[in-house]
């Protein structure tokens, strides 16, 4: 077992940022050449995105492939017996078809789409990702070290551990020279946690991979023209000549644009900045090459390094989004994931999980994390977001909120996404569900600073989609704070039937009668919620979309509003209708199904994707069954039980511990005990037919 650096979540954090910041930077233009980068945008210094048009956060492959597929580890008991075939599994879990995560190009045109299809056709990696399947040309291009950085933050100091790692996640869906480049990767990041010299690094890389390979011979000859030439422009065209796209076929392949990442580490002279400025504007993949770049710069130099030069940092604010089948994660941060990251890491490494703040969700306790939160757009009342040294009661840092000419009736506010308001018109989709729901118990620890000009009143709140889908204030109650007081603030959040929450937030104000403007700061500790959501999922009683886009949809299709609430279709093999998080225990869910057509229906509850979850199901051949889906399909138990078409049932499944109960008609018909699934979310569930759903609520036990 590898040593745990002491600075390991610091560098994992700048690693997960340096990975985010350089896709942010190369996103917007992607798959430029070189010539029109240079004519157009010039040298890549910075954020592009508003001269193109377009935003700046957007969800991305390079980074929810990267973050989606490290979840096999803990989905599998973080054990470096780890296999391919698991991560494979893992692919079919979290993906929804033609939908999440990946170029979808087709088969034989989109490595990754084909190597999903030979996994969904039962073909286990590394069979589905090889050159004897799918080619050499498929099987070569550069997925395999786009999605790879995480299995090198997971292997501090340890790069064979990290190539051996990124050898099995790479073959899911690569092969050949593609599995050398990211095992390069893999090695470097590995390595760089204990390890600064560049040229150190770049041995350590290609100690991993033979020494007659083609990338060993791409990196000895990149390293002689660096030595040949001071200005990497020189350097890259001789790339062009000798490595270009003329001579690699396919969409994007491996060779190229590596290349592009080892001339940028080469030529980075130390800097995050520079690396991020050599590697964007030479092109290609630059989202690609810029992600991996970024991510080795951040490991290698730290959280200083990021902060050395302009502000990249400051527009991103730790934003990210992972949009899977697992949609109570989609909306996520940087600092979220990266201890993600560090505790499988350090559970490798035989070591206990961190949780910050008894593990508060937003706990801005690394240098430079707000997780997300923004002031209020337009806001006067806050100076800015800043994180700060102290002012917490269990760990050792804040967010503190600069407060400015805060006037009687103007409150200010700052706010956090929970569900995504934005849905990208082009690109990758956004499939997500609410993090927060009404029922459940919402806390944060505030302070205000003891040279305040005056006091200030604070309480929680949230913003739940409204009429015509516009977000809309829904407000805690009040809690005075003087000058120098701590206090905990709870509500139990409420919203409208249908109401999809969006953003979680805090209120500050000027008590009523005031007399001149407060300035100061309050400090945010921690902010969090638990319990279980005590909630209906009914149409809203205003017009919009968001209370069943809320969902997330991995069936053919869902009708709403026409004699059922939901009408599900699915024309092959099981769909399901998800909503929730992961962190839903001890909790009973409820519909009334009426099935039109179907092999089986029913409920599923602990929903942990596609392939991971528990459910009530009345089937063909007249039984009522409760499974458990998890590498394959599992009775717990089963009773017969004749059902018809076009009737209705009301099922329930409940869920305590171990223990699961299903009901039909509020009688209980099956119980089993099984410990394998311990929350997730929950789920309609339709095989091969049409499925009429009402009345979908979950709530408490009892």
């Amino acid at each position: 077992m590898a040593t745990i650096p002491q600075d390991y979540a610091e560098r994992v954090y700048a690693g997960v940022l340096g990975k985010i910041i350089g896709v942010y930077v190369g996103r917007p233009f992607e798959g430029w050449p070189h010539e029109r980068i240079l004519a157009e945008l010039g040298e890549i210094k910075y954020y592009v995105h508003e001269k193109l048009g377009k935003p700046l956060i957007v969800s991305d492959d390079d980074i929810s492939g990267t973050f989606t597929f490290l979840r096999a580890m803990p989905d599998y008991g973080n054990t470096l017996a780890l296999t391919a075939a698991q991560i494979g599994q893992t692919w079919l879990n979290y993906l929804i078809e033609e939908r999440t995560v990946l170029w979808w190009g087709g088969m034989g045109n989109s490595t990754e789409h084909t190597a999903y299809l030979r996994l969904k056709a039962g073909i286990q990696a590394p069979e589905s990702g090889s050159i004897a399947l799918n080619g050499q040309v498929v099987a070569e291009q550069i997925g395999a070290q786009i999605f790879i950085d995480g299995w090198g933050m997971i292997s501090p100091g340890d790069p064979e551990q990290a190539a051996d790692l990124a050898r099995r996640a790479a073959s899911v869906s690569h092969d050949g020279v593609a599995i050398h480049g990211a095992q390069v990767i893999a090695a470097i990041e590995a390595q760089a946690f204990v390890e600064e010299d560049m040229e150190q690094l770049i041995d350590v890389g290609v100690s991993v991979i033979p020494a007659d390979s083609l990338i060993r011979r791409l990196i000895d000859d990149l390293r002689e023209w660096r030595a040949k030439y001071e200005n990497w422009y020189d350097c890259f065209y001789r790339v062009v000549a000798n490595y270009g796209y003329d001579k690699y076929g396919g969409n994007c392949h491996m060779v190229p644009n590596h290349a592009l990442v080892i001339m940028a580490l080469l030529y980075a002279d130390d800097s995050f900045q520079r690396a991020l400025t050599v590697v964007n504007t030479a092109g290609w993949d630059t989202d690609c090459n810029s992600g991996n770049v970024g991510c080795i710069m951040g490991i290698k130099n730290g959280l200083a390094g990021l902060d050395a030069g302009p502000d990249l940092r400051g527009p991103v604010a730790d934003r990210m989004y992972l949009p899977t089948a697992d949609g109570g994660r989609t909306v996520t941060d940087a600092l979220h994931e990266a201890y993600e990251v560090v505790n499988i890491g350090r559970a490798l490494a035989g070591q206990p999980p961190l949780a910050p703040k008894g593990g508060a969700r937003f706990h801005f306790d690394l240098p430079g994390a707000v997780q997300g939160f923004q002031a209020e757009e337009g806001e006067r009342g806050v100076a800015r977001l800043e994180n700060v040294a102290g002012h917490s009661e269990s760990g050792l840092r804040s967010l503190a909120i600069r407060l400015h000419a805060l006037a009687d009736g103007r409150p200010a506010r700052v706010w956090r996404e929970t569900y995504p308001e934005f849905q990208p018109a082009t690109g990758y989709r956004v499939v997500a569900s609410p993090t927060l729901y009404p029922g459940q118990r919402l806390r944060a620890r505030v302070s205000t600073d003891e040279h305040n000009s005056g006091p200030v009143e604070a309480r929680l709140c949230v913003k739940a989609f409204g009429p015509d889908d516009v977000p809309t204030l829904i407000p805690g109650p009040k809690v005075e704070l003087a000058p120098g007081v701590v206090q905990e603030l709870g509500w139990t959040v409420e919203a409208p039937v249908g109401s999809p929450i969006a953003y979680v937030g805090l209120e500050i104000a000027a008590p009523k009668g005031t007399r001149g403007r407060v300035d100061g700061a309050v400090y945010l500790d921690w902010l969090t919620w638990d319990g279980v959501p005590d909630v209906a999922f009914a149409p809203p009683k205003h017009n919009g979309t968001r209370w069943v886009d809320a969902w997330v949809r991995a069936c053919w299709s869902v009708v709403t509003g026409r004699e059922h609430t939901y009408r599900l279709i699915q024309n092959e093999g099981v769909g399901l209708f998800i909503q929730g998080t992961r962190e839903w225990g001890d909790y009973s869910v409820s519909a009334r199904l009426t099935p039109h057509l179907a092999h089986s229906f029913g409920l599923a509850a602990r929903v942990q994707g596609l392939r991971r979850y528990y459910a009530l199901r009345l089937t063909q051949g007249s039984k009522a069954q409760l499974i458990r889906e998890l590498d394959g399909t599992h009775v717990l138990a089963e009773a017969p039980f004749d059902w018809e078409l076009y009737k209705s049932y009301a099922l329930e499944l409940q869920v305590r511990g171990p223990l699961l109960r299903g009901l039909v008609d509020g009688q209980e018909i099956l119980a089993a005990e099984d410990g394998a699934l311990t929350g997730g979310a929950i789920a309609l569930l339709i095989d091969v037919g049409r499925l009429g759903c009402d009345d979908v609520r979950v709530g408490p036990l009892g």
